[in-house]
């Protein structure tokens, strides 16, 4: 132990016969003092990189490797159509029928469904069986209110009579896929007379810090939305590089929608394409470029979807359009200019991304003129990390 550190009673650390310096305390309570911008990073231009800071805001958690597995669940699929239906019988108003589907799958035996006929009336079945020459059905239709070739199934809730106990199993297994961790490393260095020397503004080291955090959030925001996951081999360094795969790949859903023609019945496409047919919350955001920025400011507000100038959320001003389907939180990404998307946007689910940590950002000065390299000041920030998304069937990429 340090000669001017006593043990405490209880495991502290106590410091004699010296002044109590940062130097110290880091030896006697290493991380007890952080850099300011551990802590600051989040507050750091918010606005330019949304997806890093809601991602540091929301489901974040640390793992022990840089190859991170996880698992997506989608929701079961509720449509199939039919292939052929042949009357067997007619009793008391209801018809038993094979009817052959697409996807057999879709329908398990006690399970309801329903489908509406050439005439626009809406009829309900139940599966009493299932073989392979097709399922047995009972309906309140016959003859031509059969389903016809192509028509939608669609399914519906169970239905067991009171003496059923058992119904037929049901489970779900998630889909596994992988990620990998990138490092990402900004150094910031400046020479001691740099720092001795008079300046005509108050430019000093922490403004350089500032600088470098925010230039290194961008890069992590463009790796983070449209990165390639790719394990690379340097031969020079001897050495493999990871990089991480970006959300725009891992997204579900795509829709592809005309900027130019963009109007208040498009956008309510739009957003039923984002809220419907999966299980994700009923608030969402939109990251995109600013032609589709453009577009929508360009929209006229009505009276089923309205507009709100500005929400605040992790850091965040949003503009908000409020719909029947949902909320949709609106900011525009500079990310998408940068990368020739101006058009573009992603819609995602806050709900369902997850932030996978292995080494948690921080600053680490390097001491270059103890080891005798340059007579300057160093520091170097580190973060090694990945997002995923936990249901890609939540997020929408938004193709213009």
């Amino acid at each position: 132990m340090e000669k001017n550190f006593v043990a405490g009673q209880a495991g502290g650390t106590h410091v004699t016969n010296a002044v109590l310096t940062t130097e110290l305390a880091e030896k006697g309570a290493p991380g007890l003092m952080q850099h300011a911008i551990d802590s600051e990073i989040v507050k750091i231009r918010p606005m330019a990189t949304p997806l890093d800071q809601i991602s540091r805001l929301g489901h974040v958690r640390n793992v022990d490797a840089m190859e991170v597995d996880y698992y997506s669940v989608d929701t079961r699929e509720d449509t199939t159509s039919a292939v052929s239906a042949k009357t067997l019988s007619t009793e008391d108003g209801i018809t038993q029928a094979t009817l052959k589907v697409s996807d057999p799958s879709i329908l398990e035996v006690s399970e309801t469904f329903t489908w509406i006929d050439d005439d626009g009336t809406r009829h309900t079945g139940y599966v009493g069986a299932k073989t392979d020459d097709g399922l047995t059905i009972f309906s309140d239709a016959s003859g031509a209110s059969l389903p016809q070739v192509g028509t939608q199934i669609i399914r519906m809730g169970r239905a067991a009579t009171q003496l059923d106990v058992q119904t037929p199993q049901f489970a779900v297994l998630p889909k596994k896929n992988t990620n990998f961790c990138q490092i990402f490393k900004m150094q910031i260095e400046q020479s001691v007379i740099m720092r001795m020397s008079h300046k005509e503004i108050g430019w000093n080291f922490t403004d350089q810090q500032e600088a470098a955090i925010y230039d290194m959030r961008l890069g992590m925001e463009k790796q983070f939305l449209f990165g390639h996951k790719m394990k690379i081999y340097d031969p020079l360094k001897g050495e493999q590089v990871m990089l991480t795969q970006g959300i725009w790949e891992q997204a579900g859903k795509e829709m592809r929608v005309n900027v130019a023609k963009l109007d208040g019945n498009a956008l309510v496409d739009l957003l039923r394409e984002a809220f419907t047919e999966n299980s994700g919350s009923r608030r969402k955001i939109l990251l995109a470029g600013s032609e589709l920025i453009t577009a929508l400011n360009k929209i006229d507000a009505q009276r089923v979807i309205t507009a709100r100038d500005q929400v605040t959320m992790w850091g965040i001003d949003f503009s908000e359009i409020i719909s029947k389907f949902g909320r949709l939180y609106v900011v525009f990404s500079d990310i998408f200019d940068a990368m020739g998307m101006p058009s573009n946007g992603i819609i995602i689910d806050p709900e369902y991304i997850q932030k996978h940590i292995f080494i948690p950002f921080h600053a680490e000065t390097l001491d270059l003129r103890g080891s005798g390299q340059r007579n300057t000041e160093a520091m170097v920030l580190t973060e090694a990390s990945c997002l995923t998304l936990r249901y890609p069937e939540a997020h929408t990429r938004v193709i213009g």
